[in-house]
């Protein structure tokens, strides 16, 4: 009985190595969709704002609310993978994601966008939240980091293709092709991952957390609307309110999920460790470094007077030499651990923010294409060992749950990103103007422009902060102690 347990499961080991390539290729294909989605949204943003007759204020949303919902989601659908199977929840999210992406396309007005955003992103959830525990599960730990550096290759042609795409498709098309073009795309992926991608699990009874969920959900809306409302009008007592109940919802949820035996962020994962600081460095950076490609272009359209392709153009090569940089980075964090690539990499992007805090009114756009280049090898050489480590550490029936933790931490850190980078950044020039450069309605000359980049300037020092204390959260996975990391994950897995 033993012998032939023992060929069954060296044939289906043989049959998952076998299929590796185009597994890979498949879940490198949910992470560009999902890349192409954030870049080309952002160029849109203009066109949205006036096709749709969408509130200012509201522009803003169209961002956030997708990344609020993967933010919200992630864990819970980690959880279903490890419950009904992780390739199963991440086709059901490309699923989503194209009838979602359709469904944006066909928007007719403010509500309806935002709305068909959401559901974006719910399929977003389901995709990048399965994913890692995906590659988790089709390569041993000593092959994941170099796994991870390809999937960034995903994530950085991704980026690129939104750049391009969205300029040609918003000149020369309708902004609603930024959402048709998910569709082909998304279609060829359903159809390669129901032919390649096997489970590799034995699947896990779980419940899910709703009361945590909505605890978390209305905290961080809360906190959210109250930053927008700031970053846009004055201080009142609305948003007092908002911001005082946030804080209160996210002590709520605390308080809950220290006692459920099935939280949605499950605390005794903590335990470890290595988990706490390689997630909490992944908030910090998320909180640095999402709100710099917003930073970046509305220093290029409010300051300098480029167009948003062209801005956007500029921003290009630091894509490429990231995807090019990314495999080599995971391959590196494969031989000598995940904690010194991860934490050299923060600190390149600590420079790449001291050099976009030093642009003027007259530096060379040479300087913000070499800034963008220096960004994207640190963000690559990040992300890959960044996602090895969380993985390395998780007991192999919490690959679903530790991948969307991981999701739910850096997400919660973009979400808040240029929310805080607004706000530094507005105290310049009146808000609503400031407002207005960021969704590309309007660009700013004589002493505007010159005020308007000191906010600028201060908003990348902001990100510094945070930029600094993830390098000092990575470092401090130094010396970790292996004993007992190894006993830990034994005990959650039973």
């Amino acid at each position: 009985m033993s012998e032939a347990k023992s060929v069954d499961e060296a044939d289906f080991h043989s049959s998952i190595a076998k299929h590796r390539g185009l597994a890979m290729l498949v879940v490198m294909t949910g992470v560009l969709i999902t890349a192409i989605d954030t870049t080309i949204v952002v160029l849109a943003l203009p066109e949205i704002e006036k096709g749709l007759r969408v509130g200012l204020a509201s522009v803003i949303w169209i961002v956030i609310g997708y990344l609020l919902v993967i933010t919200l989601l992630a864990t819970q659908v980690g959880r279903f993978g490890d419950m009904y199977g992780r390739v199963k929840m991440y086709e059901a999210g490309f699923l989503v994601f194209v009838l979602g992406s359709m469904a944006c396309a066909l928007a007719w007005n403010e509500s309806s966008i935002i709305i068909f955003r959401i559901i974006q992103g719910i399929g977003g959830a389901f995709v990048s939240a399965n994913s890692g525990a995906i590659i988790a599960g089709l390569y041993p730990p000593h092959h994941r980091g170099k796994a991870y550096g390809y999937n960034a290759i995903g994530w950085s042609l991704g980026a690129v293709l939104g750049v391009v795409l969205g300029g040609l498709i918003v000149t020369y098309l309708s902004w609603r092709w930024i959402f048709w073009v998910n569709v082909p795309i998304g279609i060829v992926a359903i159809i390669l991952a129901t032919r390649t991608l096997r489970e590799t699990i034995i699947r896990m009874k779980h419940k899910t957390d709703f009361i945590g969920m909505i605890s978390l959900g209305l905290g961080l809306f809360g906190i959210l609307w109250a930053m927008t409302k700031l970053a846009t009008s004055s201080l009142d007592l609305s948003v007092y309110g908002y911001l005082i109940g946030g804080i209160f919802l996210l002590i709520i949820f605390g308080l809950i999920e220290n006692k459920k035996a099935e939280p949605m962020l499950r605390l005794s994962i903590f335990k470890i460790p290595t988990m706490t600081p390689t997630l909490l460095a992944a908030l910090f950076q998320g909180l640095a470094n999402f709100a710099v490609l917003f930073l970046v272009i509305m220093y290029l359209q409010g300051t300098r007077g480029l167009s948003p392709i062209h801005a956007s153009l500029l921003l290009i090569p630091g894509y490429i030499v990231g995807s090019v940089i990314g495999p080599f980075a995971g391959r590196l964090s494969d031989k000598v651990g995940p904690v010194i690539p991860a934490t050299l990499g923060l600190a390149i992007q600590i420079l790449a923010l001291f050099i976009y805090a030093n642009l003027g009114m007259s530096t060379g756009l040479w300087v913000v294409v070499a800034a963008s280049i220096v960004n994207g090898i640190g963000g690559s050489s990040f992300f890959p060992a960044n996602n090895s480590a969380v993985m390395k550490a998780s007991p192999p029936n919490m690959f679903g749950i530790s991948s969307g933790m991981l999701r739910t931490f850096s997400n919660i850190g973009m979400v808040f990103s240029f929310s805080v980078a607004i706000l530094v950044a507005a105290r310049s020039i009146p808000k609503r103007l400031a407002f207005s450069i960021f969704v590309g309605t309007t660009n700013l000359k004589g002493h505007l422009a010159s005020d308007f980049a000191s906010g600028l300037h201060m908003a990348f020092y902001a990100l510094m902060v945070f930029m600094v204390i993830a390098a000092l959260l990575s470092a401090a996975r130094f010396g970790g102690i292996q004993h007992t990391t190894k006993k830990i994950k034994a005990s959650l897995s039973r």
